[in-house]
C-alpha cells in the first residue's frame, strides 16, 4: 500500500451521515463503519482530527425559522455535535482507536476543554480528536468550525465526507446530467456560490492554504484511498 499524501488532516461528517438509512438519530452500524475508515488512514501513519455536524439531531437554523431565537438555537445544535462527538468516540474505541472529545463549551464531565497545544499532543501520540460544539459560537457552521479547526492544527488537507463522489454543478440525485467536477479552485467555489462548505469555511482554507478535499463518506475505504491520492474525490485548491 502506498503511503499517504497527507501528514494530518481534520475529516468533517455531517450529522446526517451518521443516519445511515434512518430518518434521524444515530445508525450505529453507520458510525462503526466510518470508525473503521479512520482506523485504517491513522494505521496509515495519517493523524486524524475531526469535527461532526449536529443535523441528524437539531438544526439551529430550521429551528430558528419556526421562532427559538436563533442563537439559542445554535446553542442547542452545538450540544447536538457533542451528543454526535461522543458516539464516534465510543465507535472508535471500539475499532481500537485511542480518542479525545474536546468541546468549545467546557463539560468537564463528559469531555476536555478545546484546548489547542493539548488537541495537537494527542494527535502527536496517535490519538484522533474529535472537536465538538463548533467555535462555541452562535452563527458560525460546524463548516467554519472545521476550516478553523484545520487551520489551528496545522492540518494539510481539509476533508469532507459526504454522501457523494465530489462537487457536482447542481445536485446528482435531483439533475442526472449535473456535471462533477475533479478540482476546483476556492474561487470558483464562491462565485459559483457551490454548495460545498459555506463561504467562511471556504475562504478560511483559502488564507491558509489548506486544500479541500470532497469524496462519499458511504463509500468504505474512501478515505484511505483519498489519503493516497488515488479515491475518487473532488480536490478545491488555490489554482486548479
Amino acid at each position: 500500500m502506498s503511503a499517504p499524501k497527507y501528514r494530518r488532516v481534520l475529516l468533517k461528517v455531517s450529522g446526517e451521515a451518521l443516519m445511515g438509512s434512518g430518518a434521524f438519530g444515530i445508525d450505529i452500524a453507520t458510525v462503526d463503519r466510518i470508525a473503521a475508515d479512520v482506523k485504517d488512514a491513522v494505521e496509515a501513519g495519517t493523524q486524524v482530527c475531526m469535527v461532526i455536524g449536529g443535523g441528524n439531531i437539531f438544526r439551529g437554523v430550521s429551528a430558528a425559522a419556526k421562532g427559538i431565537d436563533r442563537a439559542q438555537a445554535d446553542y442547542m445544535g452545538m450540544l447536538a455535535t457533542v451528543m454526535n462527538a461522543l458516539a464516534m468516540q465510543a465507535a472508535l474505541e471500539r475499532a481500537g482507536l485511542s480518542s479525545r472529545v474536546q468541546s468549545a463549551i467546557p463539560m468537564q464531565t463528559v469531555c476536555e476543554p478545546f484546548i489547542r497545544r493539548r488537541a495537537e499532543r494527542h494527535l502527536e501520540k496517535g490519538r484522533v480528536v474529535i472537536f465538538a460544539a463548533g467555535t462555541g459560537n452562535p452563527f458560525f457552521t460546524t463548516d467554519t468550525a472545521a476550516a478553523l479547526r484545520a487551520a489551528e492544527m496545522k492540518c494539510d488537507g481539509l476533508l469532507k465526507g459526504t454522501k457523494v463522489d465530489g462537487v457536482y454543478s447542481a445536485d446528482p440525485v435531483k439533475v442526472k446530467d449535473a456535471l462533477r467536477y475533479d478540482t476546483l479552485t476556492y474561487h470558483d467555489v464562491l462565485t459559483r456560490e457551490l454548495k460545498v462548505m459555506d463561504a467562511s469555511a471556504v475562504s478560511l482554507s483559502r488564507e491558509n492554504k489548506i486544500p479541500i478535499i470532497v469524496f462519499s463518506i458511504h463509500d468504505r475505504g474512501a478515505l484511505a484511498a483519498v489519503l493516497r491520492g488515488e479515491g475518487r474525490a473532488t480536490v478545491i485548491k488555490e489554482s486548479a
